[in-house]
């Protein structure tokens, strides 16, 4: 099995994503591109799509809960990384299950993780 948030994307249709404007280019090159991105408040962006509802960041790729995923991984915003899926290190994320939830995909356990590392 490969890791649950590559077919998810549950979060990115379910969350507003706001963060500080210095997060975003071009002042961070590492951070998501301006044309992504919508002015919030006054020192706050949002991912487009996440500024009202319904919510679907504009960099949410496929369909949820078949191959929804993000495509500017690499440069996602701090609450994008902030966000981990339940019991990837052990611990609960009750965001992530209210985000599968939401959209009738069954909460990740500690054996969804059993199942990836597990060899063969």
């Amino acid at each position: 099995m490969t890791h649950p948030c590559l077919s998810c994307g549950a979060c990115c249709a379910t969350f507003r994503v706001a963060f500080h404007w210095a997060e975003a280019q071009p002042d961070n090159p590492d951070g998501p591109p301006a044309e992504l991105v919508v002015p919030l408040r006054r020192h706050e962006l949002a991912m487009r799509g996440t500024e009202s509802a319904p919510t679907r960041c504009v960099a949410l790729a496929g369909t949820v809960g078949v191959d929804g995923h993000c495509s500017i991984y690499a440069l996602r915003p701090s609450p994008c990384r902030a966000l981990v899926p339940a019991w990837e290190d052990g611990q609960p994320s009750p965001q992530c299950d209210k985000a599968r939830v939401a959209h009738g995909l069954e909460p990740l356990t500690p054996d969804t993780w059993r199942t990836i590392a597990a060899p063969g």
